[in-house]
């Protein structure tokens, strides 16, 4: 059983900069993609991140060239680094992590992933 657990959420003021990172517990050898989703209140989840073993990068539009995800695979942590935070970044923001395979398409979509952690708050202040 696959277990993801984020830390490093919290508050932050507008144009600021935070660190979030993602254990991985669990049988993850062959874990070959991860990403990051993230949801605000009263919208659905989406994808923002998204990386495969390889190392290669997917991103979305709201986000490219602000955020960086990047992965220590011998650590099985997972991280996305965050800078010039927006107001419209305030979000729950999710893990998750599949075998595959997955489509350059469905490495951003929720439907693309069967393991998810638990979520951690990014609140950004005006």
């Amino acid at each position: 059983q696959v277990q993801l657990v984020e830390s490093g959420g919290g508050s932050v003021q507008t144009g600021g900069s935070l660190r979030l990172s993602c254990a991985a517990v669990g049988y993850t050898d062959s874990m070959y993609y991860m990403a990051w989703f993230r949801q605000a209140p009263g919208k659905e989840r989406g994808g923002i991140a998204a990386i495969d073993r390889d190392g290669r990068t997917t991103y979305a539009d709201s986000v490219k060239g602000r955020f960086t995800i990047s992965q220590d695979n011998a650590k099985n942590t997972l991280y996305l680094q965050m800078a010039s935070l927006q107001p419209e970044d305030t979000a729950i923001y999710y893990c998750a992590a599949d075998y595959g395979p997955l489509s350059l398409l469905a490495r951003l979509l929720v439907a693309g992933y069967k393991y998810w952690g638990q979520g951690t708050q990014v609140t950004v202040s005006s």
